[in-house]
C-alpha cells in the first residue's frame, strides 16, 4: 500500500549530534499506521524512552506529511503533524501540533514524508532539504532572528519557491510556550519551538519538484468533485476577524487544497500582511479595546499576533497567562516597578511587546514566567498559585467547548495530553448549528430531527445529542477518537473533515464513508469506513500505551469542571441545549456530576476493551489490533492485565 501510491517513499532521519543523515522506508510504517500521527507515534514508542525530557537530545522532533499530501486533485488533506515530547504539560509526555499552509506538500514534492530529528548540534544549523537530497547548514547568522526575518532570510538565499519552518527567539530560550512558524503563518503550538530551540535547530527548509502518484486519480477527481457538491452552503460573510482589523483581507488556501476554508489574510495600514483567524482575533481583543477606546483599537488585535508570531509564542497559552497575571497585579502581587514589566498599561502594545520579549529572552522576571503559567506561579508563590481557577487547561491553552455543557468532550479531554481541538470541533459545530436552528437564525437547516439523525449515523446513538443525561457519550467519544485520529494520519484537514451535515439535500445527513472512499482512490487498496476506524482504534491505543509507560497518571479533569459553574458563552448566552426526546432546556452554571462522570469513564473503558476499573489495557485487545510488540512491553512493565 505504502510504497507506490501517495506517498514520497521515505523517512528522512537526521542525527544533529553526529550530523549523520539518512532515510528509512515509509512501508516500514505505513501500512499499520498511515502517515502523520500514527507513524509519528509508533517511532515515539520505539525510539523515546519514558526518561527522557522533553528538551534533552534523546527526544524526537518529528515532522510528518500524511499519504494524501501532494496529490492532486487534493481534498483536504495538505495538512501536517509536528510530534514528540512537549515540555507544555505536566508532566512532560507525548504530545502533537497540526499545521497547514504548504510546508507539508514541500516535503512531500522534495522527497520525503516526514523528518525525525534527535540529538543536539554544536552550534546552531538549519536543515536543507532539495529533491531527495539534504544536508546541515550554518545558522549561526540566523539565531537570534525572528520567524518571519528567518524565513525572508531563507527564501532570499534558496530561492522564494523554498518553504521554511522555524522556531524563533522564544524556541531559542526554551520558553515552554514557544512556537514553530512555517510559511503562509502556519503555526504548531505545544512547546516544539523550545525542542527545535533545544536542538540548535533554527530551521527546516524544503523544495521540489517531484509528482505524488495516486492508484486512482480519476476516481479521486470524481470523489473531489462530490465532496465539493456536499460542502456548498449559501453565502455567507466570514466571522473571523469580523470588527477588528482593516478591510484589506484575503483568503489564503492551503497549497493543493481544492476545498477551500474561511483562512483570512489581513494588512494593516503599515502594509504588514498576515494570518488572522481563530483564537489571534480575540486573544488581545478585549485589553486593546479597553485601553485604546473605542476608535483607536482596531488594529492592535493584528498586530499583537505578529508580535507573538515574530517571537515565536503561543497566543493561547499568552492570553491565559495573561489573565493569571492580571489577577496578580490586582491583587497586589505583581506590580510594573517589581517586575520591570507595565502592568499599568496592560491592553497596549507597549506592555505586550515588553511581556514578550522579556519572557523570551529570559530577561529578568521574564525568566520567572518562561516555563508556563502553572510552573511561574510555583515560583512565585504568595498566594498566587490560588488566582489560577478555571481558564486554564492541561495544556495551558485555555478552555474551549466547555465540558460541563458537550459532555462528550468531558472525556475526550480527560483521555488526551493536550486540548484535543480536532475532536472537540466533531462534537462542538454540530450543536452550535443546531443552536442556529433552535434560535431560528435565516437559513439554519440543523434541527432536532437532522441532530439526533446525524448523531445517530456518525456517533451510533441518538443519546449522543441528549445532553440532559451521560447516556450515550462514551460510544460517541470512542467513534470521535477513531475518526480523529484517522484524519491525523491521512492528513484530512479539520476544517474541511468529516462532511456530517449538508445543506442541499433531502435530510441534510452526511456520509463518513468518504474519507474511505478517498484513501481506497489514492493508496489503491480497498478500504472500508470500519476498516479505516480500526487503524484509528489502532493508533488511540499506541498513544494510550505511549502515556501509561510515561506514567501520565489517571484520566482525571481538572477540578474546577466539578466545583465551579460553568461561564456564559457569547455563542450561546442562554445556555439552551437539545435534552431527552429533543426538548429544549438550558444548561446554564452547569457543572460535571463526578459520579456520574466516573460510570461514564467506565463504560468508555469497556467499548475500547480495556480493564474498566483501572483503564490499562489488555494484552489481548493490544493482540487484536496488531500491536503485540506493544503488549509484550506494557506486559513487562505490569501495565497490562
Amino acid at each position: 500500500m505504502a510504497g507506490e501510491y501517495g506517498y514520497a517513499g521515505n523517512i528522512l532521519r537526521v542525527d544533529l549530534s553526529s550530523c549523520e543523515i539518512s532515510s528509512v522506508p515509509t512501508i516500514e510504517y505505513a501500512d499499520r499506521f498511515l502517515g502523520g500521527r500514527g507513524i509519528a507515534a509508533k517511532v515515539y514508542w520505539d525510539e523515546v524512552a519514558p526518561e527522557v525530557k522533553a528538551l534533552d537530545p534523546g527526544n524526537r522532533l518529528m515532522f510528518m506529511t500524511g499519504p494524501l499530501a501532494g496529490v492532486s486533485p487534493g481534498v483536504g488533506g495538505v495538512r501536517w503533524l509536528v510530534c514528540g515530547k512537549s515540555p507544555t504539560a505536566k508532566p512532560e509526555q507525548f504530545s502533537y501540533a497540526n499545521l497547514g499552509g504548504s510546508w507539508g506538500t514541500e516535503l512531500k514534492r522534495a522527497g520525503y514524508d516526514g523528518v525525525i530529528v534527535h540529538g543536539e548540534a554544536d552550534k546552531p544549523v538549519y536543515l536543507s532539504v532539495k529533491n531527495g537530497k539534504a544536508e546541515l547548514k550554518d545558522a549561526s547568522a540566523l539565531w537570534g532572528k525572528s520567524t518571519i526575518e528567518t524565513i525572508g532570510i531563507l527564501k532570499e538565499q534558496l530561492g522564494s519557491q523554498t518553504r521554511v519552518v522555524t522556531t524563533g527567539p522564544a524556541g531559542e530560550h526554551r520558553v515552554a510556550m514557544a512556537t514553530i512558524l512555517a510559511d503562509n503563518d502556519a503555526s504548531g503550538s505545544g512547546g516544539f519551538g523550545a525542542v527545535m530551540g533545544s536542538k540548535k535547530l533554527k530551521a527546516i527548509a524544503v523544495r521540489g519538484n517531484q509528482k505524488v502518484v495516486t492508484a486512482f486519480p480519476e476516481r479521486l477527481t470524481e470523489l473531489n468533485r462530490e465532496i465539493r457538491r456536499l460542502k456548498k452552503t449559501s453565502p455567507s460573510e466570514s466571522v473571523w476577524g469580523a470588527g477588528v482589523t482593516p478591510e484589506k483581507k484575503r483568503l489564503d488556501i492551503c497549497r493543493g487544497c481544492s476545498l477551500g476554508c474561511e483562512r483570512l489574510v489581513y494588512q494593516d495600514s503599515k502594509g504588514r500582511e498576515g494570518k488572522f483567524i481563530c483564537g489571534q482575533v480575540g486573544f488581545y481583543q478585549v485589553r486593546a479595546q479597553r485601553y485604546y477606546g473605542e476608535q483607536d483599537w482596531h488594529e492592535v488585535p493584528f498586530q499583537a499576533a505578529m508580535l507573538a508570531n515574530d517571537y515565536g509564542v503561543d497566543v493561547f497559552a499568552l492570553g491565559v497567562m495573561m489573565m493569571w497575571l492580571s489577577r496578580c497585579y490586582r491583587s497586589g502581587i505583581l506590580t510594573d516597578e517589581n517586575t520591570g514589566i507595565p502592568f499599568s498599561k496592560m491592553g497596549s502594545l507597549e506592555f505586550l511587546e515588553t511581556l514578550i520579549r522579556k519572557m523570551s529572552l529570559r530577561e529578568g522576571f521574564g525568566d520567572v514566567l518562561a516555563d508556563g503559567t502553572v510552573r511561574a506561579s510555583e515560583k512565585l508563590g504568595k498566594e498566587s498559585e490560588k488566582l489560577i481557577t478555571d481558564y486554564v487547561s492541561k495544556d495551558e491553552q485555555g478552555i474551549a467547548y466547555d465540558p460541563r455543557f458537550y459532555t462528550t468532550n468531558a472525556l475526550i479531554c480527560a483521555m488526551e495530553p493536550r486540548m484535543p481541538i480536532q475532536q472537540l470541533h466533531e462534537v462542538s459545530r454540530l450543536f452550535l448549528s443546531w443552536t442556529l436552528w433552535a434560535n431560528k437564525a435565516k437559513g439554519a437547516y440543523v434541527s432536532t430531527d437532522v441532530l439526533r439523525a446525524v448523531a445517530k449515523r456518525f456517533w451510533g446513538t441518538e443519546l449522543a445529542v441528549d445532553l440532559s443525561t451521560y447516556e450515550g457519550k462514551a460510544l460517541t467519544a470512542t467513534r470521535v477518537q477513531d475518526r480523529r485520529y484517522v484524519h491525523e494520519s491521512l492528513i484530512l484537514c479539520d476544517w474541511a473533515w468529516p462532511i456530517m451535515t449538508v445543506e442541499f439535500s433531502d435530510d441534510h445527513v452526511g456520509d463518513p464513508g468518504l474519507e474511505s472512499k478517498v484513501a481506497s482512490a489514492a493508496l489503491g487498496k480497498e478500504t472500508s469506513e470500519e476498516a479505516l476506524y480500526r487503524i484509528g482504534e489502532r493508533i488511540v491505543n499506541l498513544q494510550r500505551a505511549i502515556l501509561a509507560r510515561e506514567a501520565r497518571g489517571s484520566d482525571t479533569l481538572p477540578e474546577f469542571y466539578f466545583t465551579m459553574p460553568m461561564r456564559d458563552d457569547v455563542t450561546n448566552p442562554q445556555g439552551i441545549a437539545p435534552g431527552k426526546d429533543g426538548e429544549i432546556f438550558t444548561k446554564k452554571n452547569a457543572v460535571l456530576d463526578r459520579a456520574k462522570f466516573e460510570e461514564m469513564k467506565r463504560e468508555f473503558y469497556g467499548l475500547r476493551g480495556w480493564d474498566a476499573a483501572t483503564g490499562l489495557q489488555t494484552k489481548a485487545s493490544l493482540e487484536a489490533l496488531d500491536l503485540k510488540d506493544v503488549a509484550t512491553e506494557l506486559e513487562q512493565l505490569g501495565l497490562v492485565t
